[in-house]
């Protein structure tokens, strides 16, 4: 990253913080990271002009700047790297999903890893690049991006696919990996309830009750 670069996204954030929010967003966060104090909606307005000054530069620089801004301690610069790939996310192949999977690994939590997992999601575009290998992967927040990467994606889920994810994990006690199956489960009952009305009838002894729960708050199936 340009020292320019670096020090045009500080300024601007540093123009839109607000230090009496840092204590409730660390609280949020549990204590796990540093703020500034910049709100989202603040946050993607003071640096959207500086981000669209980067198009065309190409995926390599794109995931470079990523990584830099990754290292940075305040959690503010993980969100604007994120911000920064949705943004010229069309300038990612799916070859690029490795170097997106790493960042999902480092300062691990919810948001990042959710903001990333849309990320993969339109980068794929349908397909499954190294999926298969994240909801076997060691790491918990890999085995959710592969739960999580098909969210609205519809008609191109595949069904097959999503249903055999939800049922390999549907053993472990960890929260964000059941909360991950209800939540695709649902995100795909928008598109076609039947067919996940359909699994949660067959399939509710083997499903987590919180994800049994989350998958069926629209379907109304009498619970298990």
């Amino acid at each position: 990253m340009t020292d320019s670069f670096h020090a045009e996204l500080a300024a601007a954030l540093a123009s839109a913080a607000d230090s009496d929010r840092i204590a409730g967003m660390r609280a949020y966060m549990r204590e796990q990271f540093d703020f500034l104090g910049v709100p989202t909606p603040a946050r993607r307005a003071a640096v959207k002009p500086i981000l669209k000054s980067l198009k065309g530069i190409g995926a390599a620089a794109l995931l470079r700047h990523a990584n830099e801004l990754w290292e940075l301690p305040e959690r503010e610069f993980q969100y604007v790297a994120i911000d920064l790939l949705a943004m010229h996310s069309k300038e990612l192949e799916t070859r690029h999903v490795a170097n997106l999977l790493q960042l999902v690994q480092k300062k691990s939590w919810w948001d990042s890893v959710d903001g990333l997992a849309s990320l993969i999601g339109d980068v794929l575009r349908g397909k499954h690049e190294g999926m298969d290998d994240c909801v076997r992967h060691s790491n918990m927040w890999l085995r959710r991006i592969a739960l999580l990467h098909q969210l609205g994606w519809r008609e191109h889920v595949d069904q097959q696919r999503l249903f055999a994810y939800c049922l390999m994990l549907a053993p472990e006690k960890e929260f964000f990996i059941q909360k991950a199956i209800g939540w695709a489960l649902r995100d795909y009952a928008h598109h076609n309830p039947d067919a996940v009305r359909a699994f949660l009838q067959e399939e509710s002894y083997r499903l987590p009750a919180l994800s049994y729960r989350e998958a069926n708050k629209h379907l109304k199936i009498v619970s298990v």
